[in-house]
């Protein structure tokens, strides 16, 4: 598999850190050109450090029109990774606006946006291409104090499937993935309380929460010629949450 990225360009959002940055790197690991797209300077600049032939772009994905222009100039790509989200969590009789805007711009309304502007030059250039999108166990099921995110990323769901619809015939595959909680650094902080990590992992039949390399793992996959038969699919990496 590492050998079908040799010299493929990768456009990858999200990418200053956590699940993005683990996806940034392995496809530069195994011979990717890739992009990476985040909000923060600085993470990008990290990133970059650590792996120089890393391009690094800064723009808040939430601006349609700056997004649009930016990701326009980047030229054509083989393979897209939308990872870029943010979560705000609230109880649903708290759930506000500005809240429920964020969310929608960030983890749904971006989407459509990078992705068209990638799927337009790939059909341009004939090139059967991949897109994964980075949705979650959230978009499944109920969790607490998740009501908007739970519905952003059920919206970014139903997208990858209108995508897998509608690109398919051009030989571009969608699919997305949906992690349960997954251990980047942040989260290695917000579940350290055991009794918030205990409630979540019983309801794990493997008993653990989802490392980042597995993850990774999995996207780099969909996106390789070995998944060239997948498509259209939200695939649960969650220990088998979703299955009790």
């Amino acid at each position: 598999m590492a050998d079908y990225f040799k010299g493929k360009r990768v456009l990858v959002t999200g990418a200053g850190q956590g699940i993005g940055r683990a996806i940034a790197i392995d496809l530069w690991r195994a011979g990717a050109i890739v992009v990476a797209l985040s909000r923060t300077r600085s993470h990008l600049e990290s990133l970059q450090n650590e792996y120089p032939s890393i391009t690094i772009v800064d723009v808040d994905v939430a601006d349609w029109e700056k997004t649009r222009t930016v990701v326009e100039s980047l030229g054509h790509f083989d393979a897209l990774v939308n990872n870029a989200a943010v979560a705000i969590c609230q109880p649903f009789l708290e759930c506000t606006p500005d809240a429920y805007d964020l969310m929608s711009n960030v983890n749904v309304k971006s989407i459509i946006n990078i992705s068209q502007v990638v799927a337009k030059k790939m059909i341009e250039n004939n090139t059967k291409g991949a897109i994964v999108n980075i949705s979650s166990q959230a978009s499944k099921a109920a969790l607490k104090d998740h009501t908007i995110y739970s519905a952003s990323k059920a919206g970014l769901d139903a997208i990858t499937r209108a995508m897998a619809l509608e690109l398919g015939p051009y030989g571009i595959r969608t699919n997305a993935v949906n992690p349960t909680v997954t251990m980047t650094a942040m989260a290695q902080v917000g579940w350290s309380d055991p009794e918030k990590a205990d409630a979540m992992l019983s309801k794990i039949p493997l008993g653990r929460f989802a490392q980042v390399s597995e993850v990774s793992d999995v996207v780099l996959y969909l996106l390789s010629d070995k998944a060239s038969m997948i498509n259209g699919v939200e695939l649960p990496i969650d220990g088998g949450f979703l299955a009790t």
